[in-house]
């Protein structure tokens, strides 16, 4: 006798959307103190290739789990190539 194991939701396929159809900012203001973080960070950091920095990118922290998402305006993360 076989029995099959319904497949879990991390070997289907999982589509993570690449937009939350929100704005950047809500002004001009708020973009340019975004655009004023994400450039001096990136200029910060430069220099070092295990961080990485992004603007407004749509993130999501569990894989298989495209429920859970952020965007946040400025991000750093340590320790990616």
């Amino acid at each position: 006798m076989t029995i099959q194991l319904p497949l879990s939701q991390t070997n289907s396929e999982i589509v993570y959307p690449d937009s939350d159809c929100q704005p950047m900012a809500d002004n001009t203001i708020q973009f340019r103190w975004i655009t004023i973080i994400h450039y001096n960070l990136a200029w910060l950091f430069a220099d070092n290739t295990e961080v990485f920095v992004a603007g407004d990118l749509l993130w999501y922290p569990v894989e298989g789990n495209n429920k859970l998402r952020q965007a946040p305006d400025v991000m750093v993360v340590f320790g990616v190539p």
